[in-house]
């Protein structure tokens, strides 16, 4: 079988690298299709012009069609026939299935076998624990989805399982969490084979509107609130904050809206969504500036102050708490989608 090579606009003849994805009954077909077609649309960004940047395989352990979670039948080749040419990234996807797959020796050694050959090997969401079981993981970190950290970290106590980032990356090791972050991860894949405009066209392409940093957490404050406070007790309380973040947010005034005692209303509150309402509130005000920092014609001043943090240093240092990274190089990242689709 012959090397499918690419044309540069010059005329110079370039190998596409070969990204191969392991499949198995029961895989999370969002976990394949998406970062499968991030790699398919680089191929038609203006950076790639007439090249095929990428040459994307499905392969399973037998070949042929596998049925995925939602019971969308996949095609694939067999393992064997991927292997046949040089695979340039390796990534193995996650779903319920992956439990039954980690019972077929041969598929886990042949990801071992491959993986000393590839530039790059990931996984997405728990395709984790095939990696992990093949040893391509201890002493490292990873991320897988969030409903499994424990029993991935139960299972492979050699490994540092993190909860929160979106993708993890140990040099030739990647990760992802769970289901659309998938096409995080192939995004950030795309940047550092192409660069950050290719990778932004990818993203513009398939209608994400910003291209997030791994280390952004799978979750949103204001969701993890909400998903913690289940009786929805203060449901129209966070309502309230979001629209008035210039306002005095003390507990005393949280309390009076509720006509609860400040004492009663701190225990309460904290009983019910595991945080204090001052966190909250933080929380709320940061998620505010997150969308006021992706408009470039905002000074960061005036963000700070429209968002209740009223200067620049309280709304930093907010930042750095809930994001990890400062206001502006949120602004850097996230903007340039948005400057890129006017």
């Amino acid at each position: 079988m012959q090397s499918k090579t690419a044309k540069l606009d010059v005329g110079i003849e370039i190998d596409a690298k070969r990204v191969v994805f392991v499949i198995y009954p029961g895989v999370t077909l969002l976990d394949v299709a998406g970062p499968l077609q991030a790699f398919s649309s680089a191929n038609n960004t203006e950076i790639a012009g007439r090249q095929r940047i990428y040459e994307v395989v499905i392969a399973s352990p037998a070949g042929g069609s596998v049925v995925t979670d939602c019971r969308v039948d996949l095609g694939s080749v067999s393992l064997d026939q991927a292997a046949v040419q040089p695979i340039d990234t390796l990534i193995v996807a996650g779903g319920n299935g992956v439990f039954d797959a980690l019972e077929q020796l041969g598929l886990v050694s042949w990801i071992k076998a491959q993986s000393a050959g590839c530039r790059r090997v990931a996984s997405t969401c728990m395709g984790a624990f095939l990696t992990a079981a093949a040893g391509l993981l201890d002493g490292q970190s990873v991320t897988t989805h969030w409903r499994q950290v424990e029993e991935l970290q139960r299972r492979f106590p050699n490994i540092d399982v993190k909860r929160d980032p979106l993708f993890v990356r140990n040099g030739s090791m990647w990760s992802s969490a769970g289901v659309t972050a998938g096409i995080d991860l192939a995004l950030a894949m795309i940047e550092e084979d192409m660069g950050h405009e290719a990778a932004m066209q990818v993203a513009q392409a398939l209608v994400v509107f910003f291209k997030r940093p791994g280390g952004q957490s799978q979750f949103s404050d204001i969701l993890n609130i909400q998903a913690a406070e289940t009786e929805g007790l203060f449901a129209d309380l966070h309502a309230w904050i979001a629209g008035h973040l210039q306002s005095d947010l003390s507990v005393p005034k949280l309390a009076e809206r509720l006509a609860m005692s400040p004492r009663s209303f701190s225990r309460k509150y904290k009983e019910k969504t595991g945080i204090t309402p001052a966190k909250t509130v933080e929380m709320i005000r940061v998620d505010a500036a997150k969308r006021a920092l992706a408009r470039r014609d905002l000074p960061l001043a005036q963000i700070a102050f429209n968002t209740g943090f009223m200067d620049e240093q309280r709304l930093r240092r907010a930042f750095q708490r809930h994001v990890g990274i400062s206001p502006m190089a949120y602004r850097e990242t996230f903007s340039t989608a948005e400057r890129n689709a006017n």
